[in-house]
This record gives structure tokens, C-alpha cells and sequence, in this order.
């Protein structure tokens, strides 16, 4: 009796050792590993899932519209160790891939680039001079455009832009952001920084009384 009782425990031991392992082997967050970039001749990482682009801006909107997604474009340089960051920690986690990918088009500018762009008004300039013409001076600059061409028709993209990410939030602010677009709750007033702080309440069950931001 002692000997079939301990094979017996054993056998379930090792059922649900194995049933665990099954279960980790098919959670979608572990088993799918999201691929590093690669990093270019520019020195830039680059996802292969980001917008082929010729640098026109105007059309790089119109494929991103007929995709269903808004365009987003990042400024970035060679050397940053931010960009390196969003580029290979950021963006290769599941829950900020899977949403960035659904609902967005990524096309990257080199700050120091000499490629021939075409701005969203309709000048033909350089990478480099585009981001100054923007007037950006930090890397990576994130800015984020409107859904329809009528709200940013013979505009240049930074005075295009619904919003601007200066630099390289952590995870959860950077999905954040991209949720805040995405829901165009810049449209309704609501302050990026409530939504944040909202959306941190909402994932620990509520705010506390004392925590009320109008």
C-alpha cells in the first residue's frame, strides 16, 4: 500500500509539472519572443514591421490612413542610448508591440541624416534640416499626427502634431501615450498626466479618497 501511494504521488508530481510547462509553453506573452532590431549602416535600430518609406511624408500619412493607422514619426540619432532603449526594451515587449503595431505606422528620421524628405506642406529638405525646422533638439522625439489630412493640411509636422514625446518614457508611460492618441482624449481636454494617473488607479482597484485630480 506505502509503495502505491508514493508511485502515485509521484505520477501526479509529474502530471502537473508537465501540465505547468504546458501552460508556460503556450502563454501568448512567453511564447512568442517579439525579434531585436536591427541596427542600420546609420546606426539606428530598425524593426522590420516599421513603414517602408521614401520620405514623404504626405503619402507616408495616406498609407498609414488606408491601413487603418495613425502615422508616428521618430527622430532619432546614431549613439543615443535612449533611442537604443525604446527601440530594443520598449518596443519589443509584448503588450507595447502588440498595441503600437494594431493601431500605428513608425517611419524614423536620423537627425543627422542627409536622405531627401518631403515635409507634410509640401517642402523638400533633408533629414538634417528637417529636424531642425522642427526644432528638435533631444533624440528620440516622438511625434504623433492626426487621423484625417484635414486637420494638418499646409501644416509642416511639428505644428501637425496632436502630441510630442520628448525623450524615453518607461513602459508603462510610453504604452500610455499611445493609448491617450489612440483614444484621442486629447480631443476631449483630458491632460495626458490624469490619464496616466488614472490608468494607474484603475490597474490597483480604485483611488483612494484622497487622491482626486480634476
Amino acid at each position: 500500500m506505502f509503495i502505491k501511494t508514493s508511485l502515485f504521488k509521484q505520477f501526479s508530481l509529474i502530471v502537473l509539472t508537465f501540465s505547468f510547462l504546458i501552460g508556460v509553453a503556450l502563454s501568448p506573452a512567453l511564447a512568442e519572443k517579439i525579434p531585436q532590431p536591427t541596427r542600420g549602416d546609420d546606426g539606428l535600430y530598425h524593426h522590420d514591421w516599421f513603414l517602408d518609406s521614401f520620405l514623404d511624408l504626405k503619402e507616408d500619412f495616406e498609407t498609414a490612413k488606408k491601413n487603418g493607422k495613425r502615422l508616428v514619426i521618430f527622430i532619432e540619432q546614431k549613439g543615443c542610448i535612449y533611442c537604443k532603449k525604446v527601440q530594443t526594451e520598449i518596443l519589443v515587449d509584448p503588450k507595447v508591440n502588440a498595441y503600437v503595431r494594431k493601431h500605428f505606422e513608425i517611419i524614423q528620421i536620423d537627425m543627422w541624416g542627409l536622405k531627401e524628405v518631403t515635409d507634410f506642406d509640401g517642402e523638400e529638405t533633408n533629414e538634417k534640416n528637417l529636424a531642425r525646422k522642427w526644432g528638435s533638439i533631444f533624440t528620440p522625439t516622438i511625434y504623433f499626427y492626426p487621423d484625417t489630412w484635414e486637420k494638418m493640411k499646409g501644416k509642416n509636422g511639428k505644428d501637425a502634431a496632436v502630441a510630442v514625446m520628448p525623450g524615453a518614457f518607461g513602459k508603462g508611460t510610453f504604452l500610455a501615450l499611445f493609448e491617450w492618441i489612440q483614444k484621442k482624449r486629447y480631443e476631449t481636454g483630458e491632460h495626458f498626466q490624469k490619464y496616466v494617473n488614472d490608468r494607474y488607479w484603475k490597474s490597483r482597484g480604485g483611488r483612494p479618497a484622497n487622491e482626486v485630480l480634476k
